[in-house]
């Protein structure tokens, strides 16, 4: 892969600011698949040992209107207390002074969830004041959000514009697998695809009508 990853980076010391897909499903306020979760441990607990403080940003759901505590990011910072041994704070900010004051305050080796990113409606319009701001939280961006890397938002691609960005260890195997399945596909290829816009879908499925 021709891409930075976090083994690029001299973590001791630094503070990362992660963008990871902890937009896992919930029934009653519980989360009933962790699988997301799991799955940027490698990522996160890398970071902890090579000396860095993780920052880690997500949304979760689809809010209309702003915060809604049904929502709230606290609910996966308590379960990651659960999956890794090492300190996890939660603040019920995402930019801002007090989450500029937690990210401030982290020591080494300990993790950082921030509040819902799509409480903030600039989220999704990549507005560049809130990128400008999630980059003061951190040294380094590191996207390992596979599942939100193809929109253009504040905390995948606009934060990049304003820290040194680098690949996290799940977005190097997803863009590894997919590139060597659809460079070289071994035959017969055959492409599932599922998701709820279809919108979003057309320019993929154009793409892949000449491969599988």
């Amino acid at each position: 892969m021709n891409k930075m990853t976090i083994r690029d980076v001299d973590w001791q010391g630094k503070k990362a600011l992660v963008r990871v897909d902890f937009n896992v499903p919930l029934s009653g306020g519980v989360i009933t698949d962790d699988t997301r979760m799991r799955a940027a441990l490698p990522t996160i607990k890398y970071l902890l040992d090579n000396g860095a403080a993780v920052i880690l940003m997500s949304h979760l759901g689809r809010p209309k209107d702003g915060p809604d505590p049904k929502y709230s990011m606290k609910v996966t910072a308590d379960h990651l207390a659960e999956l890794i041994s090492a300190p996890v704070h939660f603040v019920g900010e995402t930019v801002g002074p007090e989450a500029e004051a937690a990210a401030a305050e982290l020591e080494p080796g300990a993790v950082l969830v921030l509040e819902n990113t799509r409480f903030i409606k600039g989220e999704t319009k990549n507005d560049q004041a809130m990128a400008e701001q999630l980059g003061r939280l951190g040294d380094v961006f590191v996207n390992d959000a596979f599942g939100s890397a193809h929109r253009a938002h504040a905390s995948t691609e606009g934060v990049a514009q304003h820290l040194p960005a680098v690949a996290g260890f799940l977005m190097e195997k997803e863009l590894e697998y997919l590139g060597g399945a659809l460079e070289d596909p071994k035959h017969p290829f055959v492409a599932i695809m599922g998701g709820a816009k279809v919108s979003d879908k057309i320019a993929v499925i154009e793409s892949l009508l000449t491969k599988v």
